[in-house]
């Protein structure tokens, strides 16, 4: 017991996470409340010098940034409120049993009924649509693995109307003899802006919130973007879900690279695509 002391009282109160690259400031007793679990081995069994760090001093984690923020609700509270739309509940569980959270685990565990079909829980407290997927085709034809990666014909009645707009920063750089170098369309960063859950429903864990973190389902935002920098990426996903394209626009600048006119010219270029799902 007395080891057991010493190594939690090396720990400072207040601890730095990296997971996955996003970074968490926690109290040490958050990480220690639930015996038995990862966090409780690693900080209240071991001494700071045995857990891996990064360049920065802050304890390291491989595992996924995003969905760790749910790991650390449940330890302050016990409890846990997953936003509408939630699409990362089978994720989720795979966290929570990485970090030894039994209770949690089994939470998010779909019920199953003894015909391998989702039970009355996941209609009363599950995810909003898979809990409308599940009551309305009846426990006979889906399955707990129609859950976690329903097929489109399935979600197609449930798919909700709306716009969507698609927006990205470019440049391109035109030389002196009129030729486009290898840097011709660079997208620096693609936005996504419009309905909270219309968007997480498109893009779910490629869409990234940091900018605009927590907003309700029911208002919009402009602050979103994707984690990646290629346009048919996200084309190609909205035309999967049903959206097609209504309108875009686009503007343009130029300007020398250098105060010489006989330089390069580079252009750069803001341009909006507007997607509906009727």
């Amino acid at each position: 017991m007395a080891h057991s002391e010493n190594q939690q009282s090396s720990f400072s109160d207040i601890i730095e996470l990296n997971v996955g690259g996003q970074v968490y400031v926690t109290r040490h007793e958050t990480l220690v409340s639930v015996p038995n679990s990862l966090l409780w081995t690693m900080f209240a069994q071991k001494s700071p010098t045995e857990l891996p760090k990064d360049s920065k001093g802050r304890y390291f984690f491989d595992r996924d940034g995003f969905l760790f923020r749910y790991i650390l609700d449940y330890l302050r509270e016990r409890d846990i409120v997953l936003p509408d739309f939630f699409k990362e509940r089978g994720r989720l569980q795979k966290e929570a049993e990485f970090f030894q959270l039994h209770e949690l685990a089994q939470r998010l565990r779909p019920a199953v009924s003894k015909d391998n079909s989702l039970g009355d829980e996941l209609c009363a407290h599950g995810d909003p649509e898979e809990a409308s997927l599940a009551c309305a085709l009846g426990s006979s034809s889906i399955t707990t693995t129609a859950v976690s990666s329903p097929t489109p014909s399935l979600l197609s009645p449930f798919q909700k109307h709306g716009y969507i707009t698609i927006g990205y920063r470019g440049s391109y750089t035109i030389g002196r003899d009129i030729q486009t170098d290898a840097k011709f369309r660079r997208v620096a960063r693609i936005t996504v802006c419009g309905k909270t859950s219309l968007a997480k429903e498109v893009f779910g864990e490629t869409l990234n919130e940091s900018r605009d973190p927590d907003k309700p389902p029911e208002r919009y935002t402009s602050r979103y973007y994707l984690k990646y920098n290629f346009l048919e990426q996200a084309f190609d996903r909205l035309a999967e879900v049903g959206f097609r394209m209504v309108a875009c626009s686009s503007t343009g600048t130029c300007a020398y690279a250098s105060s010489d006119p006989n330089e390069d010219k580079i252009w750069t270029s803001y341009t909006e695509y507007v997607f509906s799902r009727d």
